[in-house]
């Protein structure tokens, strides 16, 4: 398979990514326990800098939107102080780098919140799911609904995060609607069973998304905003009664929006789509016609043939990254890739954090 594909420069936006190799957001739990990322992440992301892009791990708008110990914030100057010299190393080492802003909704745990406060969701439904605490995982917490007020509130939390990202020095932000979090349980109707103009119709459960997209986009121009989705999740206890009529709808919102780019998790780890799966990620495809990016199983010859196609114009790799830093100079050389220790990938610290080995230049000593 010819991976010359993968390798060559493109646009997006006004920004130029050096190759199609993206790393996906990856929670890694390493933050200081006030959202503030640690020093060795400053390493962490450096080391990845060779993407064409980087995609933050996901990271809360808001001390509500927390769902999970040790995940990084965005929305205090510390945390703008934290993350500056994070975009700033990301920038030496030549890449680009937006923050993935984050409120996971129901899908977390009263310890984890103010005060012990209850998740915030859009119904009063508990999720058939955990989170990590303190104490380990736990079942998720009841949520309340969210109020009109509620509602108001994280939309501004939104901009708070998208100003606090600017500050903190990313060159884009992406609105986290995947994966089963807050935005995602408003688009879907297993969990949004609202009866006012957040719920019942596709206008409705789309309109919180549209809304924080507006907004966000008075702090960045809209080719510096992207969107994840994934039509195909099940994460968090999340469901559709028909998903093909509620993703028409959200692409064709989001095409009209003219945006930096939609990425898609078009593939869960341990869940290869099915044939009618991906009839439904294909069918969907064809209704955004700006910058698309593909998530999900793919290893380089996949994403080669995705993007020589013309289906995609970039793919981020996860687990691969973790383990790679430098993931597109292997692929590139077609060198074997470092294996991931999956019992490092969450919390703990240097160790499967910013120890995996780059590929020995020549005259290099063993």
């Amino acid at each position: 398979m010819d991976r010359t594909q993968l390798f060559s420069p493109i646009n997006m936006g006004e920004l130029t990514l050096s190759n199609r190799i993206l790393m996906a957001p990856l929670t890694r739990n390493r933050s200081n326990s006030d959202g503030t990322p640690t020093e060795m992440a400053q390493i962490y992301y450096n080391q990845r800098a060779a993407a064409g892009l980087i995609f933050s791990e996901a990271t809360q708008i808001s001390d509500i939107a927390k769902g999970y110990l040790d995940t990084p914030g965005i929305y205090t100057q510390d945390h703008v102080k934290g993350w500056k010299p994070i975009t700033d190393a990301v920038h030496a080492g030549g890449g680009l780098i937006f923050c993935q802003l984050w409120h996971v909704g129901r899908i977390s745990h009263v310890s984890l919140l103010p005060d012990g406060k209850s998740p915030g969701a859009p119904s009063a439904i508990q999720a058939d799911a955990q989170t990590f605490t303190a104490d380990g995982f736990q079942d998720c917490s009841e949520p309340v609904a969210l109020t009109k007020d509620g509602i108001k509130d994280t939309i501004a939390d939104f901009v708070t995060a998208a100003r606090c990202a600017k500050e903190a020095g990313f060159d884009g932000i992406e609105v986290h609607s995947a994966n089963g979090y807050l935005l995602d349980q408003f688009l879907q109707d297993g969990t949004n069973k609202r009866d006012d103009e957040y719920g019942g119709s596709l206008e409705n459960r789309t309109r919180l998304l549209a809304e924080i997209l507006e907004a966000v986009s008075e702090i960045w121009p809209r080719n510096r905003i992207g969107v994840r989705l994934s039509p195909l999740g099940h994460a968090g206890d999340i469901s559709d009664s028909d998903p093909e009529a509620t993703f028409s709808y959200v692409y064709k919102m989001l095409d009209k929006k003219k945006l930096a780019y939609l990425h898609v998790v078009e593939e869960f780890p341990g869940n290869d789509a099915g044939s009618d799966e991906e009839a439904l990620i294909k069918k969907l495809r064809k209704l955004y016609s700006g910058f698309y990016i593909g998530n999900g199983g793919y290893d380089a010859d996949r994403a080669a043939k995705a993007i020589g196609s013309g289906y995609a114009h970039a793919i981020t790799f996860g687990r691969p990254f973790i383990a790679n830093p430098d993931l597109p100079e292997r692929y590139r050389t077609e060198a074997e890739l470092n294996e991931p220790n999956d019992e490092t990938f969450y919390g703990g610290g240097a160790e499967g954090y910013i120890d995996y080995p780059f590929l020995r230049k020549e005259g290099e000593n063993a």
